[in-house]
């Protein structure tokens, strides 16, 4: 069944049910979003601003602020664009080869979503530590990953691998490998198949589950607690930040920071509608396109 269809059916659905029975579903809605979230957001803007705007701006301009930013920043630009060569790549193995192991692949891509970031940020403390059986090695070549940056930025690749490859594998499983196997049988090679057949077919996905990872990585905050030590202007990324501020009663100051995870929260949000509303566009102007071909 379409999704058109779907969605034709549940409107005839919901006109069937009494004006009463939408009014309160409606009002359940509302009520619920505006409890968790709405009246939320209102309050990390209002509790910023509460001291004015230049206490807020002076917060922002805080050199220990500012470094917090540019490291959240700088372990984004890293790890989004990792997870996005290994989501390609798993999605591909997974979606193109029959292999022993195919199904275990799939559940470690999984192991993220089920693992709190807490045990995970532990998990590299233990591997990479001083006190690991990496340690005294790393420490002889004057290479140090927990709490430092590289840390950081390993502790947020593993909770936040999983987002590409997720959107991707559903997809080339639905659009299967037809395409590019007529491309095969005209002579193109491997990366000309990818360029001008896969990627242009799984783009919108792709773009989709780069937004959510980068999310994910600017608002990480379990994993790189324990790896990162809390170093004031070193390791401390902005969710990391807020918490010291919001511990050493500078409100101000934290409510400040946090209004900046927001906004990026709300431009990653808008930036996902944006690509749905492309997506439904795309989807139907081709589904009108083949009405028409039909027809003719």
């Amino acid at each position: 069944m379409s999704a058109a269809a779907q969605v034709q059916i549940a409107g005839s659905i919901g006109r069937t049910e009494p004006n009463w029975v939408r009014f309160v579903l409606v009002s359940i809605a509302i009520g619920f979003l505006a409890l968790v979230l709405f009246i939320p957001l209102c309050a990390v803007f209002v509790e910023a601003f509460r001291k004015g705007a230049g206490a807020y701006f002076a917060a922002i301009s805080d050199p220990a602020t500012l470094s917090a930013i540019k490291l959240t920043l700088l372990t984004a630009a890293i790890v989004v664009p990792l997870n996005a060569i290994f989501g390609i790549a798993a999605a591909w193995l997974i979606t193109r080869f029959d292999f022993r192991g195919r199904n275990l692949l799939l559940t470690l891509i999984d192991l993220p979503f089920a693992v709190s970031p807490v045990i995970s940020g532990l998990i590299y403390v233990l591997l990479l530590g001083s006190q690991s059986i990496a340690g005294p090695w790393l420490v002889e070549h004057g290479i140090r990953v927990v709490f430092a940056v590289p840390g950081i930025i390993v502790a947020t690749l593993f909770v936040t691998f999983p987002f590409v490859a997720r959107e991707l594998i559903p997809l080339m499983q639905e659009q299967g490998s037809d395409d590019e196997q007529a491309a095969v049988t005209l002579g193109a090679n491997g990366w000309q198949i990818f360029w001008r057949v896969t990627l242009p077919r799984i783009k919108w996905a792709l773009l989709y589950g780069l937004i959510l990872c980068n999310a994910r990585a600017i608002g990480e905050f379990g994993a790189v607690s324990v790896v990162s030590g809390h170093i004031r202007g070193v390791t401390n990324t902005m969710p990391l930040h807020v918490e010291i501020l919001y511990n050493e009663y500078n409100f101000a100051g934290a409510f400040a920071v946090a209004s900046l995870l927001t906004i990026f929260a709300l431009a990653t949000i808008a930036l996902k509608s944006l690509l749905e509303w492309r997506l439904r566009r795309e989807q139907t102007a081709a589904s009108n396109a083949a009405v028409e071909e039909r027809a003719v």
